[in-house]
């Protein structure tokens, strides 16, 4: 029986050939078994006594013929086929081109909501100091009472103050006495005075003709010109004497202001906000705070914008207030004033909202997150956050070019918004980058790009 020979060229696929090697094993197994079953004589027996033997060596080496090529095709070609395609495939990848996904550069919207914490204070406030010495007679308001401007307070008792408004009143009527008797000295000179001119005419003209000695004539010429120095002073004394008068009214005026301040009355309308005594208690003017007010009806917030957007805020903007403690409750302010300024040291510009209060919600020294609603002349470049590669040589986005060359721009960012994140320098509107690329890219790979949406890119 002629058998076929394996075909080792791999040209059959290896069931093929297990199938026909197990075949032909059959077929000597059936050669065999026929052989055994034949009888024989004593004779033949004799003469052919090396068959049995021959037969089971054939056998013998051709099921271990059969077992190495099972081995073989079981083994071997499926090692090497592999060992071929893993090669195979670490060429095409060696020789690849790297796919990115990328996306356009375009300008972030012109309407900024800027969103910014700050904290809430009354534009009026004021500290109630008393402005008499005494004791607290009668405190009539306490921590959270509103007022209206001109309301009583609290009544300060100032026995000692009394007694200053009587000496000071004794004093302005002895500075009143002391005028009238100056003024009536001054009137009693005066009058000497015209007497002592009219009596030294006289004898000035008699002394002409020999009527009186010269010596008289010089006597009452003395007298007159005493009396003229002694109306200066009589006028020097009824100035004194009024200056004192002035002084003694003043005086007695400034302690019956003082006695009015023994009636503290509200400067405006508002809220008490701090109580520091009790009746009873002493007290010291321009020094012992009694009251704390506030204007609630419109409150004021200071924000710190940064100096990325300190050109697009503006007097009048509108701005969004919420706090936490009002879930749901938005209030809505203004922008009243900004600093010409940016601070040093924070680089931020401080700006100044005004949020009206008329049910009162708001309260001083409350913590709130304020949204301004800005707009911008020159928006800078967006790009998704993921674009960026930041290493220890920076800050960089990889642009691809016409010759789908990578560069490595180095960008300075701005404002994070998560997801996506504003380039403040380095890139233009229509630039092309990789909107994921990966950390082993290098400057001037090739790669083979492909358009994504930048609004899918996230983090």
């Amino acid at each position: 029986m002629r058998r076929s020979e394996p075909d080792l060229t791999g040209t059959e696929d290896f069931a093929t050939v297990e199938q026909r090697l197990r075949r032909e094993n059959e077929a000597l197994r059936r050669e065999l078994e026929e052989f055994r079953r034949v009888p024989h004589t004593p004779a033949a027996a004799s003469s052919h006594a090396w068959h049995p033997s021959r037969l089971t060596i054939v056998a013998l080496c051709i099921a271990v013929v059969i077992v190495l090529v099972i081995a073989f095709f079981a083994g071997y070609l499926p090692l090497h086929s592999r060992t071929v395609t893993i090669a195979d495939e670490a060429n095409v990848r060696e020789h690849a081109i790297p796919r990115f996904g990328v996306i356009t550069v375009r300008r972030s919207s012109s309407d900024s909501g800027l969103q910014l914490p700050g904290n809430i204070q009354a534009i009026v406030e004021a500290p109630i100091l008393a402005r008499a010495d005494g004791y607290l007679k009668q405190r009539m308001v306490d921590i959270g009472d509103r007022v209206r401007s001109g309301q009583t307070l609290a009544i300060i008792e100032a026995p000692e103050l009394d007694e200053q408004v009587r000496q000071a009143q004794a004093a302005l009527d002895q500075a009143r006495a002391a005028v009238g008797q100056a003024e009536a000295n001054l009137r009693e000179g005066r009058a000497e005075l015209e007497l002592a001119r009219v009596t030294a005419k006289r004898f000035a003209s008699l002394v002409g003709d020999g009527s009186v000695s010269a010596q008289e004539n010089d006597q009452y010429q003395a007298q007159y010109n005493s009396k003229i120095a002694a109306i200066n002073a009589l006028e020097q004394a009824v100035v004194v004497q009024r200056s004192a008068l002035g002084a003694a009214e003043a005086n007695l005026a400034r302690l019956q202001n003082i006695k009015q301040y023994r009636v503290v009355t509200a400067p405006f309308d508002g809220v008490i906000t701090q109580r520091n005594l009790d009746s009873g208690a002493l007290v010291n003017h321009g020094t012992t705070l009694l009251f704390r007010m506030a204007q609630a009806g419109e409150l004021r917030i200071y924000l710190n914008v940064p100096q990325s957007h300190a050109d697009s805020v503006h007097k009048g903007d509108g701005a969004r207030v919420t706090v936490s403690n009002l879930p749901g409750k938005q209030f809505t302010g203004a922008v009243a004033r900004i600093a010409d300024a940016l601070d040093p040291t924070t680089r931020t510009l401080l700006v100044e909202i005004h949020v009206p209060n008329p049910e009162n919600l708001l309260m001083p020294g409350m913590y709130a997150q304020v949204e301004l609603s800005t707009s911008r002349e020159n928006p800078p470049m967006i790009v998704p956050s993921t674009a960026l590669i930041v290493s220890s040589s920076g800050t960089r986005a990889a642009i691809v070019g016409a010759n789908r060359r990578v560069h490595l721009q180095t960008v300075v960012p701005g404002r994070d918004y998560g997801d996506r994140i504003e380039i403040m320098s380095g890139l233009h509107v229509g630039d092309t980058v990789i909107a994921s690329p990966s950390d082993v890219i290098h400057e001037g790979e090739e790669i083979d790009p492909y358009p994504v949406a930048s609004e899918k890119i996230t983090r």
